[in-house]
């Protein structure tokens, strides 16, 4: 690539995205030679870019946070996505973010090629963001999740539960989902051992560990669906499940890997589920559990069972020190 603007212009594009970017990789991608990409990055350099560069086997270069945003390039359907994203923010539930989405959103579709902005203005059109008065989500703690994710870097937050208890996670977190307007952050807890789908309301105090680390085999096919309840370790056949819950519709929706509308309100104080499931019934009993209210199961008999003798393990681990369905010995 000869054309010296062009190829500064494909360096920056391939600077700005978050990794670290070995030298010989960017003059394969760039068809220069090493010499050339380091000429090329102190040209960047000297027009306000911050690009570091480390040394050794895993070392190469790095756009870093400066002083002042530099701009940035896209490509068209980064742009459209951008555009869209913008929108749907403005009525997000991330606190204090729908006034700079709008002001953001102003600034792009004024630089937007025609093309590009009739496509936004369609995509406006047909999308509507649905209002919510629910709890919202500081911004800083999700792009903290966000660069953990992206990172593939252990973090470290305090996380309150459905009843206010508040207890320190140590997490490796493997993606944020938006669902049923709650964001969600999906990771493999350290210490509990196992997978879990963190509200992001109830997270504070986020802090990286600088601890990489590689991703496990995730219990579903992506995030999303690990968040929506589509898990893949259960095998279980698929049975129906009713439910009354002893608490507003809109406090138990998500929290039972529902899907949209199978949480139906009864009045404002309770709610019910009746659909068909295939989740594992010990799951769906400690979901249960952990909802902190009263709940009625009317079907399977399989989750009742369980739910029984869960029941008779917490009896017996607050009473005696007899075994569960030991029968005792009466003397005359």
């Amino acid at each position: 690539m000869n054309d010296i603007p062009a190829r500064l212009l494909s360096l920056l594009s391939l600077l700005q995205t978050p990794r670290e970017w070995p030298g010989s990789e960017l003059a394969e991608r760039l068809g220069v030679t090493d010499r050339t990409v380091r000429r090329d990055i102190d040209r960047l350099r000297e027009l306000g870019y911050p690009v570091t560069a480390t040394m050794g086997a895993t070392g190469g270069y790095r756009l870093k946070a400066g002083s002042a945003l530099p701009p940035l390039l896209v490509e068209d359907d980064e742009a459209v996505a951008i555009a869209v994203g913008l929108r749907a923010a403005a009525g997000s539930a991330v606190v204090g973010i729908e006034e700079a989405s709008v002001r953001a959103l102003a600034k792009l579709e004024q630089v937007l090629p025609v093309k590009l902005r009739r496509k936004v203005r369609v995509f406006g059109t047909a999308l509507r963001a649905p209002t919510d008065n629910g709890p919202t989500v500081d911004p800083e703690v999700l792009a903290t999740l966000a660069a953990s994710v992206t990172n593939r870097e252990r973090v470290r937050f305090a996380y309150r539960d459905g009843s206010g208890t508040e207890s320190r996670r140590n997490a490796e977190p493997v993606g944020l989902v938006p669902f049923r307007r709650r964001w969600y952050l999906v990771g493999y807890d350290v210490d509990r051992d196992n997978w879990r789908a963190y509200r992001v309301d109830r997270i504070d105090r986020p802090q990286p560990t600088a601890a990489r680390f590689t991703p496990r085999a995730l219990p579903a096919a992506d995030a999303a669906a690990y968040v929506a309840g589509q898990r893949t370790d259960w095998g279980t056949p698929a049975f129906r499940l009713r439910l009354t819950i002893d608490a507003p519709a809109e406090q138990i929706a998500g929290r039972l890997g529902d899907s949209e509308d199978e949480v139906v309100a009864i009045d404002a104080h309770s709610c019910r589920i009746d659909t068909v499931r295939d989740d594992s019934p010990d799951w769906l009993a400690h979901r249960l559990i952990g909802l902190g209210v009263d709940f009625r199961v009317h079907e399977p008999p399989e989750l009742i069972e369980r739910l029984r003798a869960i029941a008779l393990r917490i009896e017996h681990a607050v009473t005696t020190n007899t075994p569960p369905n030991t029968a005792t010995t009466r003397t005359p």
